[in-house]
């Protein structure tokens, strides 16, 4: 490991840069495409998706909780309509049809939510016969980013691509397992945090998620 490597990143836009160098062959091809896991992959995924010159949109994960245990996930709803579902979890806790149909509501109307607020109208990008680049700030246990891998493969891409600037290494590891290609930038041997690794790991806002959806909607404007 470089000693460079031992800092940190001064904040995500730096961390876009580092992660995009290592992406550079999938740069300039059209079957490639970005997703940001909100909120603060986002900022990361932009920088990416520019240098890369591909398409960036936002892939929202919802957590379906077990009822009366809503921290304990018995599957989840992405963006694009994926469902992932853990059949053994509710085999064993004999969670009824019903229940899941009315906890995924509930989620799925916050999903529509928030994508109604980040896209602004704008529908979101097929992933179908693509490369799917998911883009996260950073992976401490990696269990959003293994739903996101399950969710979008439902949506049928050619590949699904993990990418994060810094990430532990057993998080790195297991998503090997179920992702085509996994690009930690770092995986530092005290890794302890994610927030451990930016000098400003400030909150990426509602409104950055969409500032940044909107910015890389503009088209290019060549140079005279």
């Amino acid at each position: 490991m470089r000693s460079r490597d031992l800092l940190p990143f001064d904040d995500r836009r730096e961390a876009g840069e580092e992660l995009a160098g290592l992406l550079q062959h999938y740069a300039g091809r059209s079957d490639v495409i970005v997703l940001g896991l909100p909120r603060g992959g986002v900022p990361v995924a932009a920088v990416v998706a520019g240098a890369l010159g591909a398409p960036l949109d936002v892939f929202v994960v919802r957590k379906l909780g077990v009822p009366g245990h809503r921290e304990l996930a018995m599957g989840a709803i992405a963006s694009g309509g994926a469902r992932v579902l853990n059949r053994a979890l509710i085999e064993q806790l004999d969670i009824t049809g019903r229940e899941i149909t009315e906890v995924a509501a509930d989620e799925q109307l916050e999903l529509a939510r928030r994508e109604r607020l980040y896209r602004h109208g704008f529908e979101p990008l097929s992933v179908r016969g693509r490369v799917a680049i998911l883009v996260d700030d950073g992976l401490a246990t990696g269990s959003t980013m293994r739903v996101a891998v399950q969710a979008v493969r439902n949506l049928g891409p050619s590949s699904v691509v993990v990418a994060v600037p810094v990430g532990s290494e057993e998080a790195c590891r297991r998503l090997e397992q179920i992702a085509d290609r996994v690009i930690c930038a770092r995986v530092p041997r005290d890794f302890r945090a994610v927030g451990q690794w930016y000098l400003d790991f400030s909150e990426t806002s509602d409104v950055d998620v969409r500032r940044e959806l909107e910015a890389a909607r503009q088209p290019v404007r060549e140079t005279p």
